[in-house]
């Protein structure tokens, strides 16, 4: 089940990590499969220290899972996290449309007392 995230600092945690494009793009990538941090890091033409510094970010968000094998670091994304910043976003989602409805009901209603 997946439970409305009322944790500020998880919240900018999960923001900043979205803000950036590069891991976007990696986390599209892990929603195909699994991938490791050599895949993630290929797209971009990026060292693996500079993946794997996008990558901690990710995991500190909650976005992605990291397990070791060895040598290798296999990152699978957590989609409950983004459903959780989606459930806060529909939350909000829900009042700015309420008061955009009404602002717009209001400037309808001045329209046609001015006709």
């Amino acid at each position: 089940m997946v439970e409305y995230i009322d944790d500020n600092e998880q919240l900018d945690r999960i923001f900043h990590a979205l803000s950036d494009g590069t891991r976007r793009e990696m986390l599209k990538l892990m929603a195909e499969r699994e991938r490791t941090v050599s895949e993630l890091a290929e797209p971009f033409a990026m060292s693996l220290a500079a993946a794997s510094k996008h990558v901690k970010v990710l995991e500190h968000a909650g976005l992605l899972h990291r397990t070791v094998q060895g040598r290798t670091h296999h990152c699978r994304l957590e989609s409950d996290t983004m459903a959780q910043a989606m459930k806060w976003l529909k939350f909000y989602e829900r009042i700015w449309t309420a008061s955009f409805d009404a602002l717009e009901r209001e400037l309808m209603g001045g329209l046609s007392e001015d006709e």
